[in-house]
């Protein structure tokens, strides 16, 4: 048997935190990355890190058999915590609740990195307030094939936007292929209203660059960078500020100062660079804090937008139906051919009015794949394609659908295949899955028969 590694002790904010497992690979491509140099790598930005999750409920993402392989969520603290860290009560849609991790210094940021959390996850709220958001998120989510210049575009029309709205936007990578521009806000507003306010900025951008730009929900529908309203939807957090992402070059969502934007490339902000650009220039989102500001010329938007025949757009999958919300279902299983309200077919200056429902196409989407593991999915995609040649040659890049699906604690992947550009005497049937395990699927099944 192998032998057990000894700990390693780290002296961080006047208090001990145990580094267990300290050399075990959490990073094995094109970085090699221990855990222990992990720890070291957010000690080095803590006061940037540490920024994004002081005094906020914190979900736990942990990789605790290391960023190639697949996390899990847990919302509950760890009963064996320390004494000194501190927990806050968080209810959910769901009405069940749970004490959250605080994350209120770079002992505790050492501690649940220790854990396995090589990303962050903070609430946007504040442990005196739980039902009032200080942070508006515009995630930028660029599909498949869309080029970053494209990305830089869309977040510097939402800086444009921000200023407009009297908000100040910060902006950062994701640490992936998208951005975020973030902003303060006041505690004045539920998740509810927030979200609206999100929604109506989305959609305002996608007026503004039809082409390069959407806030449609389902992914079948959608061009461009899509603007994810739903991030502001009370149970959803994205990374915060210096998060380490589970990608081979173990990318850093980094921070920015605006002038930076138009010439950034994510691929430049790593563990191994953003320690030292840190600490040349320090945390450009450091003055956040200074500009909370108002949701008012943004809900107005939201106003104009309804009193023109725009409802509510679709809310995630495990969100109870909420009123002004259209159909749930993605067109592809769409039974009516209906259009629905806050689609955006139908608006107005389109030539119908804008109340009145347009006819919605049904788009001829196959699932392929299931699993928990993203490279055993991706092995069934290519199993399919090589089954199905004369289809596969006719699929574009955003044809193919790979979903990150999320339950109460586990993740797995999901690929679904957009036919609509395959002629319809080549568009394979609907077979049995290849990889087919959805871990979720027996709670359902379960969950089905109960009711």
């Amino acid at each position: 048997m192998a032998k057990k590694q000894a700990a390693a002790v780290l002296t961080v904010s006047g208090r001990e935190v145990q580094v267990t497992n300290p050399d075990k690979l959490y990073f094995s491509r094109d970085v090699k990355l221990t855990k222990l140099q992990v720890v070291q790598y957010y000690l080095s930005v803590a006061d940037g890190a540490v920024r994004g999750t002081r005094d906020r409920p914190n979900m736990l993402k942990r990789f605790v058999n290391g960023a190639e392989k697949e996390p899990f969520y847990q919302k509950r603290a760890p009963d064996n915590r320390p004494e000194w860290l501190r927990t806050v009560t968080l209810s959910f849609p769901s009405g069940r609740t749970a004490d959250e991790v605080v994350v209120d210094d770079a002992a505790g940021l050492a501690w649940i990195v220790n854990l396995g959390c090589i990303e962050l996850h903070p609430h946007p709220v504040r442990t005196n307030d739980l039902d009032h958001p200080d942070e508006l998120r515009i995630d930028l989510d660029p599909i498949p094939g869309v080029k970053w210049d494209q990305v830089r575009t869309v977040a510097i029309e939402a800086k444009n936007l921000m200023d407009e709205m009297g908000l100040r936007g910060f902006a950062k990578t994701s640490g992936s292929r998208g951005m975020h521009v973030n902003a303060r806000i006041q505690q004045r507003w539920t998740f509810t209203e927030v979200r609206r306010a999100a929604l109506a900025f989305s959609r305002e951008i996608e007026r503004r660059l039809p082409k390069l730009a959407t806030s449609k929900w389902w992914k079948e529908e959608r061009h461009g960078v899509f603007l994810d309203y739903n991030q502001n939807a009370k149970d959803r957090t994205t990374c915060s500020a210096y998060s380490i992402r589970p990608l081979p070059d173990a990318r850093v969502s980094t921070p920015l100062r605006w002038e930076e934007v138009p010439d950034c490339d994510p691929e430049e902000f790593t563990v191994l660079t953003v320690p030292k650009r840190f600490a040349e220039i320090g945390d450009p989102n450091e003055a956040m804090d200074d500009f909370a500001g108002s949701l008012e010329k943004l809900l107005d938007l939201a106003d104009r937008d309804e009193a023109a025949g725009l409802g509510d757009a679709p809310w995630p999958p495990h969100f109870r139906k909420m009123e002004g919300e259209g159909m749930r279902v993605a067109p592809s299983r769409a039974k009516s051919g209906k259009g629905e309200a806050g689609s955006g077919k139908g608006q107005a200056g389109s030539g119908k009015r804008a109340n009145e429902k347009a006819p919605r196409s049904k788009m001829p989407l196959i699932t392929v794949a299931n699993s928990p593991s993203k490279d055993e999915a991706l092995a069934g995609l290519e199993r399919w394609k090589k089954k199905h040649r004369a289809a596969a040659k006719h699929l574009a890049v955003d044809d193919v659908l790979i979903d990150s699906m999320r339950g109460r604690s586990s993740t797995w992947t999901r690929i679904r295949i957009n036919l609509r550009n395959v002629p319809e005497q080549n568009r394979p049937q609907q077979e049995k899955r290849d990889p087919d395990d959805d871990p979720t699927r027996e709670w359902r099944e379960a969950h089905r028969k109960a009711r």
